[in-house]
């Protein structure tokens, strides 16, 4: 059964039910876009959040979700903009109004742009915000001419896209609802993180299908598993080539496709053969026996997915692993066909953030300045470019700007240039819902960086320690106060309705203000000509021939029905119109056509743990949230996780303090002891700085004490090859006991 059929059964074909009392909003706490309800009280303020009322989504909810009235209702919340009075980063402020705000940040940013070019202005974005910019941020950069804009997509999905395309050009979503078999590369969704995905899969497992966990860590996935393969963090793509290894041999792939749809299998199959059991199991640490029973398994299911997963998009060879689960999707006939990997396309009713992005508008000069671009150019300008006569060809659109990862700056290079002023200077940086000094890595570097411009600029909800150290902080709006109709940045084919529940702030923004605002006291009036965020969302539902108001009245959610085996009309979006096993785009660019396996920098007896960074807490997304009581309660202070025989030998038990060391920095954390971890492997949490502090404290809210971001290099050797993305799971560190607790902390987060 197709997502649409279950909805039009649980909801007599779309009938609205929503109380005149409730709105549907989309829930942007995190990234997994969750429809709810949402009402209010006889005040005018956010009351409650509630599941949906179809009962196709009504289990599509977690506690953070239900706890956004405290993050939007919040006492700390910003809600007047604030002009630096003191030093960068010690905190001293005036409130000013937002005309005036944006009148002083435009004369400064004109000043830069003026004295060192427009490739002078960076941005990050992400966040809270990534949901709401209609690719305005796009639009006003390439209008003025710099491309370096980044986001935290940079490490997540969105440079997953990114290589997706450089395979066969999309990325694919699974078919959880009819597929036989899931695999999980490190990916653990749970009831209160990625809370749909978790839901999805529990069905397809209701529905008959196997899954397979490769994590190093008994997590909860690898506990309910078929299988799980215990590997050693940061060898996926090893195990990718383990199973072609397997698949090719035994002949378990589809010959037809393979003769037909790709190119390059000879050239793979003397790669393959480079990587036999013997030495997978080398690599990985799991048996041989157990990689080939899991590669039949695969291989051998009706129908099978490997969904998206953080982790292979946070490692050293992470541009090889991510190709080599789209080539594993293409030899065995898995992809566009039902239960398979689904090709959504842009939604045909819905103009797409490509095409308000105005990248035709960005000169070819300016985009051979983009930062990153000429050593690791995968997800930049450089690589993806090469890509948009097919992509014109498939998809209707030059630019497919999925996941909006596929025309960045590589985050390191751009810190490294604002730190460094090599290769030229970078002066302004605005961050918009993105606290970036703990959001990439090496956060020393870039400290430097922000300690080195001329203008920061911040749009955020609270002050975050980036924010901090910002000249103008700008209050944005939060989800229950805009309208929107999300489209998953242009992957999933679905329209989702939010609506408006409540007025936001008097002198807050939303992001596609501040860039109209920003654009119109700039020159740029004419390339910005909506008044208003739902003239934006008529213009973008056009093709359908509705104004907002008439889908929301008429409708919540539209998901344009699938079409298999588009290739069949139209070739997929790459040069050769196949599925490219050899990549003919990496090939062009100077790099291994071929995917393969590199070895990460090899623990020692000074540093004798693999680190993994980046683990998200339940009650948290990101750096956020931290603030907010009723969830802070649930994870009071950050946890390690150690297993028992490495804690015995260190003299750790549960409760203790600890530093996590590398040879990039150290942080401090409490430890829990877990029998599911794997022996030698050091689970770090992400995102760790305590809002608590900044009351009496200026060292940026302790943003350096526990942030996992102060431990990742960036360095050369850390960093996979295509894309630059720096190896977050499974570098050298150590552990040592604390003699006492990191100073400043709450009594609730030393106890808790």
């Amino acid at each position: 059964m197709a997502l649409i059929d279950l909805i039009r059964k649980s909801d007599r074909l779309g009938a609205r039910k929503a109380g005149t009392d409730e709105k549907y909003v989309i829930c942007t706490i995190c990234d997994i876009s969750c429809q709810l309800r949402a009402s209010v009280d006889e005040n005018g303020k956010l009351d409650k959040i509630r599941q949906h009322d179809n009962p196709a989504f009504s289990k599509h909810i977690c506690y953070k979700g239900t706890a956004a009235p405290h993050v939007h209702n919040h006492k700390d919340r910003l809600r007047v903009p604030l002009k630096r009075v003191g030093e960068r980063g010690e905190d001293k402020w005036e409130e000013i109004s937002y005309e005036q705000a944006m009148d002083e940040i435009a004369d400064r940013l004109s000043a830069v742009v003026d004295e060192h070019g427009p490739e002078a202005f960076a941005v990050s974005t992400s966040g809270w915000n990534t949901q709401t910019t209609h690719g305005m941020d796009r639009r006003f950069m390439n209008l003025l001419g710099s491309p370096n804009w980044t986001s935290g997509v940079a490490l997540c999905a969105g440079n997953t896209a990114a290589v997706n395309k450089l395979t066969y050009g999309w990325f694919p979503l699974g078919d959880f609802m009819n597929t036989k078999c899931v695999v999980l590369f490190g990916h653990n969704p749970r009831k209160h993180s990625w809370s749909p995905i978790y839901h999805m899969i529990e069905d397809a497992r209701a529905n008959g299908a196997e899954v397979i966990v490769m994590d190093p860590r008994v997590s909860e996935q690898a506990a309910a598993a078929d299988l799980h393969l215990s590997l050693r963090a940061g060898t996926d793509a090893a195990m990718c080539l383990g199973w072609l290894n397997v698949i090719i041999e035994e002949e378990l792939y589809d010959k037809t496709f393979v003769d037909e749809w790709t190119v390059g299998f000879e050239e793979l199959l003397k790669r393959v053969e480079e990587y036999p059991l013997s030495r997978v199991s080398e690599i990985t640490g799991v048996e041989p026996e157990l990689i080939a029973r899991a590669a039949r398994m695969y291989a051998n299911a009706d129908s099978a997915i490997i969904p998206w997963t953080p982790i292979t998009d946070m490692q050293i060879s992470s541009t090889s692993a991510i190709r080599l689960q789209c080539i594993l999707r293409a030899l065995t006939g898995n992809i566009d066909v039902v239960g398979g990997e689904i090709f959504h396309g842009f939604h045909p009713d819905y103009i797409p953030e490509s095409e308000l992005g105005a990248h035709d508008n960005l000169s070819q000069a300016q985009r051979d300045k983009q930062l990153g671009s000429q050593d690791h150019p995968a997800y930049t300008y450089r690589a993806q470019d090469m890509l948009g006569d097919a992509s014109e060809r498939v998809w209707g659109h030059r630019y497919a700007d999925i996941v909006m990862g596929c025309y960045m700056a590589n985050p390191s290079a751009m810190f490294r240039a604002m730190a460094t002023e090599d290769p030229y200077k970078v002066k302004a940086f605005f961050t918009l819902g993105n606290n970036t000094l703990l959001s990439y890595p090496n956060q020393h570097q870039i400290y430097a960086g922000l300690m080195n411009q001329d203008l920061i600029v911040a749009h955020e909800i609270f002050m975050t320690p980036t924010a901090m150290l910002a000249d103008y902080v700008l209050p944005g709006d939060v989800f229950s106060e805009r309208n929107y109709v999300a489209d998953t940045w242009g992957w999933t084919g679905r329209l989702q309705l939010s609506q408006k529940a409540v007025e936001p702030p008097e002198q807050a923004t939303s992001t596609f203000e501040f860039w109209r605002d920003l654009a119109r006291r700039m020159g740029m009036t004419e390339h910005f000509p909506w008044e208003s965020l739902e003239d934006v969302l008529d213009y973008r539902l056009s093709p359908m021939g509705k104004t907002f108001e008439e889908f929301g009245r008429d409708e919540y959610f539209r998901f344009h029905d699938a079409n298999f085996r588009k290739y069949r009309r139209t070739g997929f979006a790459t040069p050769s119109g196949k599925v490219e096993l050899y990549s003919s785009v990496l090939d062009e660019l100077g790099f291994d056509p071929l995917p393969y396996y590199r070895e990460g920098p090899a623990i020692s007896d000074e540093y004798p743990y693999y680190i993994f960074t980046g683990v998200r807490e339940d009650p948290f997304f990101q750096t956020g949230q931290r603030q907010v009581e009723v969830l802070r309660r649930r994870s009071p202070s950050p946890k390690i996780f150690m297993h028992p025989t490495d804690a015995k030998r260190d003299g750790l038990i549960d409760g203790d303090w600890v530093d996590v060391e590398t040879a990039t920095g150290s942080v401090a954390a409490k430890v829990l002891v877990q029998e599911t971890m794997k022996e030698g492997h050091i689970r770090v949490p992400h995102g760790w700085w305590y809002p608590e502090m900044r009351y009496g404290d200026s060292t940026l809210s302790g943003a350096f004490i526990s942030s996992d971001a102060v431990l990742c290099p960036d360095s050369k050797e850390f960093l996979d090859y295509e894309q630059g993305i720096p190896h977050f799971k499974g570098f050298p560190g150590r552990v040592v006991k604390r003699s006492a607790p990191p100073e400043g902390l709450s009594q609730q987060t030393l106890l808790g």
